[in-house]
């Protein structure tokens, strides 16, 4: 196949992916891994990869706006990255200082009321690091239509370990109950809070794990999972898209899951002459097949 007809056939098929969804999720995240990995096969210097890859996540802000998505969720930094040789480490501070500025800047950003901030150990980060953040943060404060939040120094275990430490030392002092350890007192106490759950995590480079990124907002809420073997700087359009039509099919399979169980409560209320019974039973025939209804044996249950 030609450059001509490849690129003309991935056109048509990006077209009939995008007709087929019924809408984006409300918050994305994103492992964007790949990037070394993509300079070394190209013979280049791995601060060339983490440059195209810069690139790809320009774009992926434009098409996250362009199809609904709220919130944006990239894994920039890891508390792991730290370890990595010092050159490199500050090919990538200098990098994401430059983006942050450059981001922060951007019509099309102020155009579009796009909010930018930093979560994870910010403190941890070179002062330059964190000057870009808080430059960004205050260019970009007052605008809500799409969250750009940008994982600098994160880790997830550590984050909730800081929290779990905190609400026991408090415990201890007797500022708090233990009986008021919920999931809200934590939540309120992780540093990094994204403004809603993850509904979906995208990683790419082949690996089939999530890393340790947004544990109790993604895994939480158990948020579907797309795993690709492109590169970050080679993700697509076409490939986000995939994305969030796995998104979708899962939303369909636990909805079809929820009602069945739920279906199999109301089941137990046959006979009675239950008001709450009826109501339930009438909004699950708008989730399930007449067919579906007959399998469980319910069809009629609140008749």
């Amino acid at each position: 196949m030609t450059g001509w007809l490849r690129r003309r056939a991935l056109s048509l098929y990006e077209r009939l992916l995008e007709r087929e969804l019924g809408g984006a999720p409300s918050h994305v995240a994103v492992i964007q891994d790949g990037n070394r990995r993509y300079a070394e096969s190209r013979g280049k210097e791995k601060t060339e990869g983490h440059r195209a890859g810069a690139e790809t996540t320009e774009a992926m802000l434009r098409w996250c706006r362009d199809l609904g998505v709220e919130e944006l969720t990239l894994y920039a930094f890891s508390t792991e990255n730290f370890d990595r040789p010092e050159d490199e480490r500050e090919a990538l501070f200098d990098l994401i200082e430059s983006k942050l500025r450059g981001f922060a800047d951007r019509d099309e950003v102020h155009e579009n009321g796009v909010r930018i901030r930093a979560i994870g150990e910010v403190e941890r980060l070179p002062e330059r690091v964190r000057d870009a953040v808080a430059y960004a943060d205050r260019r970009t404060r007052g605008y809500d239509d799409l969250r750009l939040n940008v994982a600098l120094a994160y880790g997830g275990r550590a984050e909730l370990l800081n929290a779990a430490r905190a609400a026991a030392r408090d415990v201890a002092a007797g500022r708090l109950s233990p009986a008021d350890i919920d999931a809200a007192e934590l939540d309120r106490r992780l540093a990094s809070r994204p403004t809603r759950d993850v509904d979906l995590i995208i990683r790419t480079g082949g690996d089939e794990r999530t890393s340790n990124f947004l544990p109790w907002h993604a895994n939480g809420n158990e948020a579907a999972v797309f795993f690709c073997t492109p590169y970050w700087p080679e993700f697509r359009r076409v490939d986000f898209l995939r994305a969030i039509r796995t998104y979708e099919a899962r939303e369909e399979s636990w909805r079809r899951t929820r009602a069945r169980r739920a279906l199999a409560l109301v089941s137990s209320f046959r006979g009675t002459d239950l008001p709450e019974a009826r109501r339930v039973l009438d909004r699950l025939r708008g989730s399930l097949s007449e067919e579906e209804l007959a399998e469980a044996g319910v069809e009629g249950a609140a008749d």
